[in-house]
């Protein structure tokens, strides 16, 4: 039996799986918020109770650098060890993974199906690099490389690298933001569900729109970057419309830079929380027309495709996927 994880800032999902003779199959699964545990021990200790499973192998997939097998979360005040982790289900192989990793372990093994194309000029090739963009409670950036034979996982810290504004409307929301972080503003601090929200309040404040009452009670009791996201994709609040429409602009701006780092001819992939959530609105062209704005390198990007993924265990399965890479 397997342990798998997926960890992230807003939700964790742990899931034991069995192999058999048709393949693996999913014994136990449980999604629990993050914030609710103080450390992930505790949560592991929740998640397995008294039941007395015997686990083999273990591979979590953590939203955090991993360092010499260990991971201090970006946006939760935890920190994973694995080899307590490995000691405390007395498994002899412990794996823990960036969570784009591990989203890019799974995307490697879903079917068509699992995928929106954005662009329509796009030439569809399995051969080549991919790059990998999640926007989530945080902003997670890896490369898949191809060898010529089969992708190799790279894992990278890339949502905290500068953020890059490619017009005046972008300029002053980074001065806004630079105000309000003081100092250093990175790509996560836009292309987030906190981003969302930063940039639906630099729209209010310079009164790009009237605020709509009934979009501010609701962002009172509920997560705001769902009430924003909703109320754009729905089109029933302007402040909110332009709000996601220039984090897709922003979004597509940040996919086009990875891209041209890693030229991957076999597709730039959106995962992560936010993108099946406003998918519409990726795909109304605000994403691709951020994604383009190269200039005269714009032509590198045009024949790339940049898929959307609508699986949302894309990482869970990764991990999994990962696992049985390992062992057999």
């Amino acid at each position: 039996m397997v342990l798998i994880g997926d960890v992230g800032g807003t939700k964790t999902i742990l899931a034991l799986f069995e192999s058999g003779d048709s393949g693996w199959v999913c014994v136990k699964r449980t999604l629990y918020a993050s914030s609710k545990f103080a450390t992930f021990t505790e949560l592991l200790k929740r998640f397995i109770g008294d039941a007395g499973f015997t686990i083999t192998s273990v591979c979590i997939g953590v939203a955090g650098p991993i360092v010499n097998g260990d991971c201090v979360t970006t946006n939760l005040p935890w920190v994973l060890r694995g080899k307590e982790i490995g000691r405390s289900v007395n498994a002899s192989n412990v794996w823990l993974l960036n969570d784009l990793e591990t989203t890019a372990w799974g995307l490697l093994g879903l079917p068509d199906e699992d995928f929106v194309e954005l662009n329509p000029d796009a030439v569809q090739s399995r051969q080549g690099n991919i790059a990998v963009l999640a926007a989530g409670t945080g902003l997670g950036e890896a490369i898949m490389v191809w060898d010529g034979v089969s992708h190799c996982v790279i894992a990278s810290e890339g949502g905290h690298a500068d953020f890059a504004p490619t017009d005046q409307q972008q300029i002053d929301l980074l001065k806004t933001l630079m105000q309000k972080y003081d100092g250093h503003i990175s790509c996560e601090r836009l292309l987030s569900g906190e981003g969302l929200v930063n940039i639906y309040h630099h729209l209010k404040e310079l009164q790009f729109a009237p605020v709509n009452s009934s979009t501010e009670q609701q962002m009172l009791t509920n997560d705001p970057a769902a009430i924003i996201g909703a109320a754009g994709v729905e089109g029933i609040d302007e402040l909110c419309v332009e709000a996601v429409n220039l984090f897709c602009r922003i979004y597509g701006a940040e996919s086009g830079n990875l891209a041209l780092k890693c030229l991957p001819k076999a597709g730039v992939y959106l995962a992560g929380g936010i993108a099946g959530k406003i998918l519409p609105a990726l795909k109304n062209g605000e994403f691709m027309k951020g994604f383009l704005n190269k200039g005269r390198s714009k032509v590198v990007l045009e024949k790339i495709p940049v898929k959307v993924c609508i699986n949302s265990d894309a990482a869970l399965l990764g991990a999994l996927r990962f696992i049985d890479t390992m062992i057999n």
